[in-house]
């Protein structure tokens, strides 16, 4: 696991100078904590690159960059390829040589035999950049589900471009400026959705795209697209469950190789329980498992990870999270996160890498599993629309809505009036609509409320449009398999892969996601839905595929988010912040909310009028970050 950086000149040929290697060591710097073992630099009159290295596969001759045999391509990677060796196989069949045994190396020689098409034969998660020295080409390529990030930007006639925005930050041609339409979209979805950032000028590569830069012309394309196609005849459900289980098996497996200490993210969930399972029946050595506990009952899932922990006989470690703890890792998330995102599970993410990473450098985890198997309630919670919009309106206005809006506060995680009052909020939406304000913060209709006139006028207004577009590239005709690939798309790639890129990252651990293996996911989406979404049990195929080995308590229990219960801690040990982040004049100076209607939920909240903690929230978030990365001294 790495960070990359660099850029290449769009015009005129500029020869490589001191300044120029300075301001690439600088931006290499910005990112020392993805790869704190090296770091990588090679130059010439066209482009920079770089990169900091994580040593996980080929400690001794793995540094990078990489070259063909003729030194003609150059490579630098961030990501793990896991199907290296049997590539590395056929590539010396085809007379290639190899100088390394790292999987990085396996690119060059891919590019000299596909081109651009290198990545249809890769397993992995990776963000790469390959500099073509005879057609003085760049290609930059991210993985197909956007575990890896990569942004870029034009600037000053270069395009820069980097695994985090602040090594763009570092080039002496790039100043930060708020994208005003990001703004809105990090509202509505609580994370910045490819293809914009935060940063105006700045952009994420979407996952499954590829970035080419030729005689200075700048093309990007997809190039694969996850599809729900399915086989013509419905397969048994035992013999789909068996095959999904050798699929899983192989996928944990892939992702064991390391030559550093490795270990499992445990929460005791379904997925990271699989995953758990299965490496414990490939594993040499006795496996390390981690999780985290809570104070606050509601939330706490650690008695499900010992469960587990105890029934496949792996070495436990445990962690707890108090709001004393949490309100202490905030003001240092604030220093690294460099865009917002307000996934309240991104302070326990946080801190449970800061305490795997004491113990080992690669993590296997369960991201993916909701996405892929339609774990997620709001999937079911669609289909509950439809006979719920069959009521005369006349009953849901003038009866259920007043009832459900007047059912008392809870601060539990996932309380019944917190569901009950999101989905009567998004019912009556359209289906993107409906199932993006479910997850998000502020609706239209309040943003409406919370920007100033002269935002609201300056911005686009339709902040569905992206998810509406890229409906147009799914071949379901499911709603709810079009959700799931828009959740593949939006919120997988962009807030939960993030996060765990972020989080781990910033300590320097790997983490590797399993149900993300190419071959996982293709066969779960040719499934038939009532395989994975049965009445309203999500992951059914995953639980009949596992179920011989994990306790029975661990596949019946009911979903639970991995969140932080910032409904009481912002009425108690976060309060102090959140007024301090919010105030009233500090926002008019800022000159983006309305500083009466963000003192409404704040005094609406603390009173238990209302939960505004998800609004809330992500305008703490938001002032973390604008502070830190934008706000003049």
């Amino acid at each position: 696991m790495c960070g990359i950086t660099g850029w290449i000149n769009l015009k005129s040929s500029r020869s490589p100078n001191e300044q120029n290697e300075a301001t690439l060591h600088g931006m290499c710097e910005r990112i020392v904590h993805r790869g704190p073992n090296s770091e990588g630099i090679w130059m010439d009159d066209a482009v920079a690159l770089g990169m900091r290295r994580l040593s996980v596969i080929d400690l001794e001759t793995g540094d990078q960059p990489v070259f063909s045999e003729d030194r003609s391509t150059v490579v630098m990677m961030n990501g793990e390829l896991y199907n290296y060796r049997e590539v590395r196989a056929d590539l010396e069949k085809r007379g290639h040589t190899f100088k390394t045994r790292s999987d990085t190396e396996i690119l060059p020689h891919l590019y000299e035999e596909y081109g651009e098409e290198l990545v249809d034969h890769l397993n992995g998660m990776y963000a790469f950049s390959l500099w073509d020295t005879r057609k003085k080409k760049l290609v930059i390529a991210r993985d197909r589900f956007g575990e890896k990030p990569l942004y870029y930007g034009v600037f000053d006639g270069k395009l820069i471009y980097a695994s985090e925005p602040k090594a763009i930050l570092a080039h002496p041609s790039v100043s930060p400026e708020l994208d005003l339409d990001a703004l809105r979209q990090y509202l509505s979805y609580d994370y910045v959705p490819a293809p914009k950032s935060i940063y105006t000028g700045i952009s994420k590569l979407p996952a499954a795209h590829i970035l080419t830069v030729e005689n200075g012309e700048v093309k990007i394309r997809r190039y694969w697209n996850q599809s729900f196609a399915k086989n013509g005849h419905k397969p048994s459900l035992e013999n789909s469950a068996a095959e999904l289980r050798d699929l899983l098996s192989d996928a944990v497996r892939m992702r064991l190789v390391a030559d550093v200490p490795l270990g499992i993210l445990l929460s005791g969930g379904i997925d990271s329980s699989t995953v758990a399972a299965f490496a414990v029946q490939h594993a040499t050595e006795r496996v390390k498992t981690f999780s985290i506990g809570f104070e606050e009952d509601s939330f706490d899932e650690s008695k499900y990870a010992r469960m587990v922990a105890q029934h496949l006989s792996t070495e436990h470690y445990e962690e707890r999270l108090s709001a004393t703890t949490a309100g202490d890792l905030i003001g240092e998330i604030g220093t690294w996160l460099d865009e917002p995102m307000s996934d309240g599970s991104l302070i326990p993410t946080f801190l449970l890498s800061s305490f795997v990473r004491k113990h080992v450098t690669v993590a296997l985890g369960g991201d993916g599993g909701d996405e892929i198997f339609a774990g997620y309630p709001t999937y079911f919670a669609h289909k509950v629309t439809k006979g719920y919009m069959t009521i005369p309106r006349f009953l849901r206005a003038g009866v259920i809505e007043p009832v459900v809006r007047s059912l008392p506060v809870s601060t539990k995680n996932m309380s019944f009036d917190f569901k009950a009052k999101r989905f009567i909020r998004g019912a009556g939406f359209d289906t993107v609509k409906r199932h993006h304000s479910w997850f998000g913060s502020f609706a239209l209709e309040e943003q409406e409320q919370l920007l100033l006139p002269e935002i609201l006028t300056a911005t686009d207004s339709d902040i569905y449009r992206a998810p509406r577009e890229m409906l147009s590239l799914c071949d379901a005709s499911d709603e709810i398999e079009q959700m799931q690939f828009l959740d593949m798309n939006f919120y997988m790639a962009e807030d939960i892969l993030t996060k765990v890129d972020r989080a781990a990252m910033a300590v320097s651990l790997e983490t590797r996601a399993p149900f993300l293996d190419l071959r996982v996911a293709q066969f779960a989406a040719s499934l038939p839905l009532e395989y994975k979404l049965s009445g309203k049990k999500g992951k059914f195929i995953l639980k009949k595929a596992v179920e011989g080995l994990l306790p029975k308590e661990i596949l019946n229990r009911p979903k639970k988010g991995f969140g932080i219960p910032v409904a009481e801690w912002l009425k108690g040990r976060l309060n102090t912040l959140m007024h301090d982040l919010l105030a009233p004049d500090s926002l008019r100076t800022q000159g983006l909310f309305e500083p009466e209607y963000v003192e409404r939920l704040i005094r609406e909240h603390e009173t238990g009028r209302a939960s505004h903690h998800k609004q809330l929230w992500t305008l703490l978030v938001f002032q973390l970050w604008y502070d830190n990365f934008l706000r003049p001294n």
